[in-house]
């Protein structure tokens, strides 16, 4: 009896141990995460203050313009003739699935079997299946209205974000959609993931066969300006290089007329993030929604704005703030009497960005930079106001697909498993019956995790986080190492543990347990005290001579940024940009982060990667050159694990094109959740 007892107390000692390891690997990936977003939010914000603030003929406007431009083509006949495919022939030798509209179940069933056995639609078919969508969503309304009545139960997904084997693990488990089998699918059906254009393209097909059975809610990726940074941009340019362009222009326009939410039974609202204190169903049901654009508004909370100018003057040079925000009405709504007038376009964005928290009231969502965190007494007052019982949301992974919050009125519902690693979390969907109570299905895609005890699947996700962690750490080494001065007054080169952990929480601004967490990042210490260059020595990465250290540092540091910018200066979306494009794009990026990049700088830049000397440069190649990468060869759980740039001698970056001899550019992105 005795030994059971020990046995006992050390197994629950053991798990507590586990689930300790876990919530801190979860912390990691997910303030990278968000820290990643708010990034992305700030450039969006500055992009369109730029917009706003310059002459049509400044060359800053010039470079970005066409992500904010209204459409080409304004009529509906246009567009047609626009995104016409009939031009376009399919070979003889095409092998994929051919679709005949109006499509049928079989069709589309055979699109998922076809994306299964990983053959590829033609542009031809992606381009009508497109049309054909659009066209149906300019008929439905803001806001879904749906019962059970007609059938036993509705299964709601959440988050997707391109990963194919969660669906196809759906449509396995649950069966695809019918009229006996109606499915909601809660928005973020891209980024992240490598099939993003094969879910919405199985979604689709499946929406036009039955569009009163299967629903889709707009999320937060649901944006092509998102979609730069995320990846469903290079996707869709990579796996159709010739009319990719045209696809994402559509895709666009149908993001745009996405619904905004659906209801059941007039009790259970299902929207991708959640509500504020002015949401307004009423309101929402009225917004025009397609012609809502980030182009004139960024919320009822924007972040400070970096930068300010004289109105409308193209040579003014760019400088920061202080602590006043940017007197920019399209950032920042009016104010009447003292109270907030909340635009349309606020109201969709706390729609799609927001998230619960524990406290009352309703705040800034600083940590992803949009939106609002509202409090369990904003969902009770919402839920009375609209006569609802239920909220279920999407948005953020949970650890275990679902998480219930506010009382049980909040659920939050995500079904994208393995999100930041193999065995990271469970994916979830649910099935509503008539009496509206939730039955959840639980469950990973990936065999590997049957494979794993339940340490090996904690050590194998602590790695990865404690690896991005690393990697995110030596992107701020000029700045730790002046932080780590701050404390070493006599230059002694230590510092103590304490200071160390206070001096990297206030540089990386990440939500993280640093003095619980110095054990793994920190190896070798002396009485409590820390030899930080002996420690940035273990995050050494081998650095291309003849690149100004500044540059360095922004190129590491703010590398997804950077990659955005230059997406977005490759108008015509070849990979390739000038030289001229290229040093415009680095005075964009000094502009937005607040400090000088010598134009010297930038030539030696340069230099340094146009080793054929054709006058362009090639995006993935040179961002692939300046990818951290892990140095070590001991295996990935050694703590001491480093941190090297890859080289920059010419070679393929592993996308599936074939690129020129000499050119330098650039891959996935090293962190795993800034894919």
């Amino acid at each position: 009896m005795r030994a059971a007892i020990l046995i006992q107390r050390w197994y629950r000692q053991y798990v507590s141990r586990m689930e300790m390891r876990r919530r801190h690997t979860w912390n990691i990936f997910q303030s990278i995460e968000y820290a990643g977003e708010q990034d992305q939010v700030k450039l969006y914000n500055f992009l369109g203050y730029l917009m706003d603030n310059f002459t049509p003929s400044s060359s800053e406007r010039n470079l970005i313009s066409h992500i904010f431009r209204e459409n080409e083509v304004c009529r509906d006949p246009e567009w047609e003739r626009y995104f016409c495919y009939k031009n376009i022939d399919v070979p003889a030798v095409y092998s994929g699935p051919r679709l005949i509209f109006p499509i049928t179940i079989d069709q589309a069933a055979g699109l998922v079997e076809a994306f299964k056995n990983k053959q590829q639609l033609h542009s031809r078919y992606v381009l009508q299946l497109l049309l054909e969508t659009w066209k149906l969503l300019r008929m439905l309304p803001n806001i879904n209205r749906i019962s059970t009545c007609h059938s036993k139960e509705i299964t709601i997904c959440g988050d997707l974000h391109g990963q194919l084997e969660d669906l196809l693990l759906i449509f396995y488990k649950n069966g695809m959609p019918s009229l006996d089998t109606p499915y909601v699918f809660n928005g973020d059906f891209v980024d992240r993931g490598k099939d993003s254009i094969e879910i919405l393209l199985i979604l689709f097909a499946f929406m036009l066969v039955y569009p009163g059975d299967v629903h889709l809610n707009r999320g937060n990726h649901e944006d092509h300006i998102i979609n730069l940074r995320y990846g469903f941009t290079r996707e869709v340019l990579g796996k159709y290089k010739l009319h990719g362009k045209r696809i994402l222009k559509l895709l666009q326009k149908i993001f745009s007329w996405l619904p905004l939410a659906t209801v059941i039974d007039q009790k259970v609202l299902i929207v991708h993030g959640g509500l504020s204190d002015m949401t307004d169903l009423a309101v929402i049901s009225r917004v025009d929604r397609h012609r809502v654009s980030w182009r004139y508004d960024a919320g009822r909370w924007p972040l400070p704005m970096l930068v300010t100018a004289s109105h409308n003057s193209s040579s003014a040079p760019l400088s920061p703030l202080n602590s006043n925000p940017v007197p920019r009405t399209a950032l920042t709504p009016p104010m009447m009497n003292g109270n907030r007038q909340v635009s349309h376009l606020s109201e969709i964005l706390d729609l799609l960005w927001s998230d619960p928290m524990d406290q009352d009231g309703c705040i800034a969502n600083e940590v992803r930079g949009c939106g609002c965190y509202w409090g369990p007494d904003m969902t009770e007052k919402f839920l009375n106001k609209h006569n609802l019982q239920l909220i279920i949301r999407s948005h953020e992974c949970k650890q275990e697909g679902y998480e219930f919050c506010h009382n049980r009125k909040v659920l939050t519902l995500f079904s994208a498993s393995n999100y930041y690693e193999v065995g990271s979390n469970r994916g979830a969907y649910i099935r509503l019956g008539p009496d509206l109570v939730p039955y959840f299905i639980q469950y990973q895609a990936s065999d590997m995790t049957r494979e794993l005890t339940l340490r090996q699947s904690v050590g194998r996700t602590e790695r990865s986080a404690l690896k991005a962690l690393r990697e995110q750490l030596f992107a701020h080494k000029t700045d730790l190492l002046s932080a780590f001065q701050e404390f070493d007054k006599e230059n002694t080169g230590m510092i103590s543990l304490n200071n160390w952990a206070t001096a990297v929480g206030n540089v990386l601004h990440l939500d993280l347990p640093w003095r619980t967490l110095r054990s793994q990042l920190v190896t070798t210490t002396l009485h409590d005290m820390l030899d930080y260059q002996d420690w940035f020595q273990e995050l050494a990465i081998k650095e291309p001579s003849h690149v100004d250290q500044t540059v360095l540092d922004t190129l590491y540091r703010h590398r997804s940024t950077l990659e955005t910018i230059f997406r977005i200066v490759d108008t015509d979306n070849s990979g390739l940009i000038s030289f001229e494009d290229f040093r415009q794009t680095w005075k964009l990026l000094s502009a937005f982060l607040k400090m000088e990049i010598t134009d010297e700088a930038i030539s030696d830049l340069v230099v340094s990667i146009d080793t054929n000397k054709d006058g362009s440069i090639d995006i993935d190649e040179f961002m692939e050159a300046f990818r951290l990468v892990d140095r070590s060869s001991a295996p990935p759980s050694t703590a001491s694990a480093r941190i090297q740039c890859s080289s920059l001698s010419p070679k393929s970056s592993g996308s599936d094109r074939s690129l020129p001899s000499g050119k330098v550019g650039f891959a996935e992105g090293c962190l795993p959740c800034c894919c």
